[in-house]
């Protein structure tokens, strides 16, 4: 009978265990998957006035149409040179002419490409924790502010090569600019060392692109003078056949060829020579409209930035590292706030809950006998539920907290979550120690107010083992019937 009772309840139990569906911080509308959450990149936020494309990948200024305007004019002057011209050059003259075109027109495509799909450079903005630290530290510079008080220019100096170089604030940016540094006011972003905004090029020139901006002009100086100089000696060979007039109508796209060529390549050669000055002298465009190292401003102004050698100059501006970009544009934008703790679906809860269970079920505390822990008085175990709640005095050894099934009130070994799933009628009890009892001291009643006494040798006797195990099993009944 004993060996029945205590094999049907933890049958029950190991049931319980593995069939109990817990749905704890759970509702009708959620999963068990985690949901992902979609997060913005920055280039979605970006506060400068540029377009991207490709997700990010290409990065634009925000007026583009001369932009096309230039690849319309590259793309069809070359192609009706490549049509028309090309092929009586090549079997008149050689097949050189069109090969050394194909290559040249394909290095101007790349290097204007390359200059117009990329960051030249931006700058950061300062976030509100670094632009109020920059605001306290120039309050505490300039000192404290009276009526009538005009707090001077936000500058800052800093000794380059033995030349002193102001950096000034950016009142969009909320930093102070590094050297050679500008705001573009059409992009609305700071450039590191800032050339120039090129509409050309539909993008701003800067330390990023400026290498590649350099080579589309200088290569693009070469193709249309390959194509002026071979449009010309085409019509030349064909006069020389069957007449100027001839010539021209056989051939009436050299003519657009010649004029488109003739009126574009004084402004791209100047243009390619002026940025060779440039670079020979290690200058930005910038600086040279300002005059920034000119000797005019006195005698000890020069160019901090100059090598002093042209080849030095134009192998630090061409053949240099790139530096990386530093807006991260396709990286993720992180919340303002930290994340809030995953939530589980209460397993965790659960699975503890099965675990205090299973060890209440077990534990021989569970009876209608005293116990005495430690030599002292005797501790009624009570199984009604209600009445008052006892605490030892302050005499008596306290209880330790950390054994299960232990509660005030008679509120003993109560299953809490898997009884509730397994019967659907007990009452979910919340275990406490003595230590945590809210009830001021009393004296602890004695064996023989609770109207029998027991001998401490008597309980813990390994002989009545057996009989107390089966009083426990019979007060979990008790208790699963209330």
């Amino acid at each position: 009978m004993k060996g029945s009772m205590h094999l049907g309840v933890e049958e029950s139990i190991r049931e319980c265990q593995y069939n109990q569906i817990c749905t704890h911080n759970t509702s009708p509308m959620e999963t068990p998957h985690t949901t992902k959450t979609k997060f913005k990149r920055k280039w979605q936020v970006f506060p400068g006035r540029n377009k991207f494309y490709c997700n990010g990948r290409i990065m634009m200024a925000k007026q583009t149409g001369v932009f096309y305007l230039t690849m319309v004019l590259i793309l069809v002057t070359s192609g009706l040179f490549f049509a028309f011209d090309c092929p009586f050059l090549a079997s008149n003259l050689t097949p050189a002419i069109p090969a050394i075109g194909g290559v040249l027109f394909f290095f101007v495509m790349g290097m204007l490409l390359r200059a117009s799909f990329s960051d030249p450079g931006v700058l950061p903005r300062a976030t509100p924790e670094e632009a109020a630290d920059i605001e306290r530290q120039i309050d505490a510079a300039n000192g404290p502010s009276g009526p009538g008080y005009r707090p001077p220019p936000r500058t800052r100096e800093v000794v380059i090569n033995g030349q002193t170089v102001k950096l000034k604030y950016c009142f969009t940016c909320k930093i102070f600019r590094p050297p050679r540094a500008s705001h573009c006011s059409l992009c609305d972003n700071c450039v590191e060392r800032f050339d120039h905004h090129c509409p050309w090029v539909g993008n701003c020139v800067g330390r990023r692109n400026y290498r590649f901006f350099y080579l589309f002009i200088l290569s693009l100086s070469f193709l249309t003078l390959f194509i002026f100089a071979f449009v010309i000696t085409h019509v030349i060979l064909r006069s020389n056949r069957t007449g100027f007039l001839s010539a021209l109508k056989d051939s009436p796209a050299s003519v657009l060829e010649v004029v488109v060529c003739f009126f574009s390549v004084w402004s791209i050669v100047g243009l390619s020579g002026f940025h060779t000055y440039l670079i020979s002298s290690n200058q930005t465009t910038n600086e040279d409209i300002k005059g920034s190292w000119s000797s005019k401003r006195g005698k000890g102004n020069y160019n901090p930035y100059s090598y002093g050698n042209f080849l030095t100059n134009c192998c630090a501006a061409l053949c240099g590292p790139l530096p990386p970009s530093l807006i991260d544009r396709r990286g993720f934008v992180q919340p303002d706030t930290p994340q809030p703790a995953a939530q589980t679906n209460g397993t965790g809860a659960c699975l503890s809950n099965q675990v205090q269970s299973h060890m209440a079920a077990t534990n021989p505390l569970l009876h209608s006998q005293p116990v005495i822990l430690g030599g002292g008085p005797a501790l009624q175990a009570k199984t009604s539920l209600g009445g008052p709640c006892s605490t030892l005095g302050p005499s008596q050894p306290s209880l330790p907290s950390s054994i299960p099934g232990l509660s005030c009130g008679g509120e003993l070994m109560a299953l809490r979550d898997s009884e509730i799933h397994c019967h659907h009628h007990l009452h979910h009890q919340h275990f406490i120690s003595p230590e945590e009892t809210p009830s001021p001291p009393e004296a602890l009643p004695s064996a023989s107010h609770l109207g029998h006494h027991i001998h401490p040798t008597q309980l813990f006797d390994p002989v009545s083992q057996d009989s107390l195990h089966e009083d426990s099993v019979r007060g979990l009944v008790k208790l699963s019937s209330v």
